[in-house]
């Protein structure tokens, strides 16, 4: 089975993340597939548990326990569509384009401990994530838009989104997708 290990095994989003997760002082949330790095009072409590979801963004994941604990989430330069977080919105709803296969996971934790862990995996196959589509449903509060330099931010609170963005994946279950 595939290995994760929270220690070496790479960030797969990015020269800026892996770089914040080799920082001394940094934790990881120990999940293959959509781990999470952290620091501060409050990062272990967001990120010790991910490893107990067998989907990428469950109910144990920082993700979603950012929203629990009243958090926020700032997009800086890049835009709203790379929000991992909907993902969360998804697996809460399930719709037909989400899930593919079941893998089995080794993971190795921080302590050196292993444990293996089976995982739905998302599939976006024939689909077209459009995360984007958060932003008009945060217009009347849950967002304020700002500059750094020359980078447009996002501040948006965490449950605000899952609120808006779960009414309207309930409405309409490809609401955050289009066909390719």
């Amino acid at each position: 089975s595939p290995a994760f290990d929270a220690l070496v095994t790479p960030s797969n989003v990015g020269a800026i993340p892996e770089h914040f997760r080799t920082r001394p002082g940094t934790l990881r949330s120990v999940h293959p597939t959509h781990s999470v790095c952290g620091v501060g009072m409050r990062a272990a409590e967001l990120l010790a548990d991910h490893h107990l979801d067998s989907t990428p963004v469950g109910p144990h994941s920082p993700f979603r326990r950012l929203r629990d604990v009243g958090g926020q989430l700032l997009m800086l330069g890049c835009g709203l569509g790379p929000n991992t977080s909907i993902h969360g919105i998804e697996e809460l709803v399930e719709p037909d384009y989400l899930f593919s296969e079941t893998t089995e996971f080794t993971l190795i934790h921080a302590d050196l401990r292993q444990t293996t862990m089976l995982c739905r995996r998302h599939d976006f196959g024939g689909w077209v994530q459009r995360y984007e589509r958060i932003g008009p449903l945060l217009e009347g509060g849950g967002m304020t838009v700002g500059k750094v330099l020359a980078a447009t931010v996002h501040l948006i609170d965490a449950k605000a989104m899952w609120q808006a963005g779960l009414a309207a994946i309930k409405r309409n279950p490809l609401f955050f997708v289009d066909r390719e």
